[in-house]
């Protein structure tokens, strides 16, 4: 439902209707997160929160159709763009989730390192110096990579998870 087709088009019509509670055409972040779970049931997705975050302020920010309503909502328009992100997201959400051994929502350098020899190499190809690497990725400096920081580094280094499923979107 990614492509730009009229059948796509009215299926992503459809999924706004249906995820509409409020029935005016655009959509919080709040009926988005309420709609991943009572319409999709996937939980894993339900539970990615930072990557349902990051899709919809990207998505909020391609279109001004109606610039009344301000920046907090996504409209049909900006749907489909929703929709994009948010698939590439989780993808990298599982990937940052895979490195994060402890689960603390960052990665540490010795976590990056461990990875760098394993699912990193396979995702984009090897890295020859993981702390120059690290450094690279971890954009405020504070010694770890926080989600926002891996999806800039991996969306640079075009990371791609060997056994998701690349529909061509």
């Amino acid at each position: 439902a990614l492509e730009s087709t009229q059948t796509t088009s009215n299926a992503r019509q459809d999924m706004i209707n249906a995820w509409d509670i409020n029935r005016n055409g655009i959509m919080s972040l709040a009926e988005i997160d309420k709609a991943l779970r009572d319409h999709l049931g996937i939980d894993a997705l339900f539970d990615a929160k930072p990557a349902i975050m990051r899709a919809f302020m990207i998505a909020k920010d391609t279109r001004n159709t109606n610039p009344s309503l301000g920046k907090d909502y996504i409209e049909f328009l900006e749907f489909r763009f929703f929709l994009r992100n948010l698939r590439q997201y989780f993808e990298y959400w599982v990937a940052f989730k895979r490195i994060d051994d402890d689960d603390d929502r960052r990665i540490s350098l010795d976590e990056f390192k461990q990875a760098v020899g394993n699912e990193l190499k396979v995702w984009v190809g090897e890295i020859r110096d993981p702390e120059a690497e690290f450094r690279k990725a971890d954009k405020d400096g504070h010694g770890m990579i926080l989600f926002w920081e891996f999806v800039l580094w991996a969306t640079a280094k075009n990371l791609d998870l060997d056994d998701d499923d690349d529909l061509s979107w």
